[in-house]
């Protein structure tokens, strides 16, 4: 089994380290089981490596990095909103038009995170909900790890200093591939007052995906962790199943450095 854990400083330097880790001779088919990719400031990236990578993505069809991202926070809407309470109404409303949107049918992840289809009640908030128990949390005194496995549904309560969102239902979501392939995203409070998040893919498509996947889930932390009146701390991603899709011939002078397209 091909397995990785790498740390790095922020989003360009994590995926690029990941990239590699996973392009290498003994994984003739760069792909890995059970990866670790920790992200210190996961509000930082290469903004030249970010429009490089843009020009790369759109010449073989796909969309833009910040497309991918806004899939898992809307930050453009999140700026002209009052709160997280108009910003989950104001998607929630927006929601039935997105779901037209090619590839967009079965939802979109920040979509399940402001109306998760909970099996015994009406959908859930769930946005707002770990924003409350964050900021209660920290009112608290009670700072101790969570630990969470996909059981519970998204209005259950704890009282540990860690709270989830859900993503994948139960019941709902049966395909082998697409979405979601997130299946939660869980929260941990310490005691230095930084909200850490650690996330669960089932599968990363590091070309088509990941990069734009580690801005969205950053910014999400970042937005939960100031409504909550933190800070943002740290970024753990964990892919089941990570692949370095592809074209490899024309990605390999990015992870190594080698050439990078004037400004």
């Amino acid at each position: 089994m091909h397995t990785f854990t790498v740390a790095e400083r922020d989003v360009t330097q994590a995926w690029v380290a990941a990239c590699n880790k996973l392009d290498r001779k003994e994984n003739p088919d760069r792909t890995g089981l059970h990866t670790v990719v920790r992200i210190a400031d996961p509000l930082s990236n290469d903004p030249m490596f970010h429009a490089e990578l843009d020009r790369l993505r759109t010449a073989h069809g796909l969309e833009p990095l910040e497309t991918v991202a806004s899939t898992l926070f809307p930050a453009a809407l999140a700026a002209r909103c009052a709160g997280p309470g108009e910003l989950a109404d104001r998607y929630r409303r927006m929601y039935p038009v997105l779901k037209r949107y090619p590839g967009n049918r079965r939802g979109t992840y920040f979509g399940r995170l402001v109306s998760y289809p909970a099996p015994s009640k009406a959908s859930v908030d769930q946005l707002g909900t770990v924003i409350d128990r964050l900021r209660s949390q920290a009112a608290g005194t009670k700072m101790a790890a969570a630990y969470e496995i996909d059981i519970a549904e998204a209005a259950d309560e704890t009282e540990e200093t860690g709270s989830e969102l859900l993503v994948h239902a139960a019941g709902k979501d049966n395909s082998y591939r697409g979405f979601p392939c997130l299946s939660h995203i869980s929260f941990q409070l310490d005691r230095g007052g930084q909200v850490h998040a650690a996330a669960l893919y089932r599968s990363h498509y590091m070309f088509e995906r990941a990069y734009g996947n580690y801005l969205g889930l950053g910014r999400l932390l970042a937005y939960i962790a100031e409504q909550a009146e933190l800070t943002c701390g740290t970024l753990t991603v964990v892919a089941g199943h990570a692949r370095l899709d592809g074209p490899i011939t024309q990605l390999r002078p990015l992870l190594t450095g080698t050439s990078r397209l004037a400004a």
